[in-house]
């Protein structure tokens, strides 16, 4: 599933690596995105100020979820996790509690991201070090220019008529691209 998040406002608990290497992947797709905890480690208050991110230094508090969409709890702390995800049964908030499938309603998938192109990798959680490695080996194979391609391919959706026409040329073109690029 691959979610909008342009109306999406996430929270994210806890500031160390774990939360670190969620962060990164989360600002390539929004900014809205806020930070709960005591302390932050140097890398990730640096992402934080350079995203312009909202960061709270204090510990998690009961009800600190009632405004947000998406939370995710970076933390090792097991009862935390728990408690941050009964806390949201019920109000429409999803929850991912890192290396905790018990306490989630989704987890992260390994993914690239190549302008308007989005490629993830699922395990469902037997092997995040797999997925991570098909990403990077599938990564090699694509072509320098494909951001271009999309680019064009989404200006001339934005022109043409709507219709079988405009399919079977798309195919056409695409298949095309396929022939020279790989």
């Amino acid at each position: 599933m691959f979610i909008n998040f342009d109306d999406k406002k996430i929270l994210v608990v806890g500031a160390g690596n774990i939360a670190l290497e969620k962060l990164e992947k989360l600002v390539q797709f929004t900014k809205n995105i806020t930070v709960i905890a005591p302390e932050a480690k140097y890398n990730t208050y640096e992402l934080i100020k350079e995203h312009c991110l909202s960061y709270y230094q204090r510990k998690y508090r009961v009800g600190d979820i009632e405004s947000f969409d998406i939370v995710i709890v970076a933390t090792d702390d097991i009862t935390l996790q728990e408690s941050i995800y009964l806390e949201s049964r019920g109000k429409h908030i999803l929850v991912n509690s890192v290396d905790n499938a018990k306490f989630c309603d989704f987890i992260f998938p390994s993914f690239i991201k190549e302008g308007d192109l989005t490629i993830a990798f699922s395990t469902s959680g037997a092997s995040p070090a797999f997925a991570k490695e098909i990403k990077n080996y599938i990564k090699k194979q694509l072509p320098d220019d494909i951001d271009e391609f999309l680019e064009k391919m989404k200006s001339l959706r934005l022109t043409l008529p709507k219709g079988k026409e405009r399919m079977k040329e798309f195919e056409e073109m695409v298949k095309e691209y396929f022939k020279k690029s790989f």
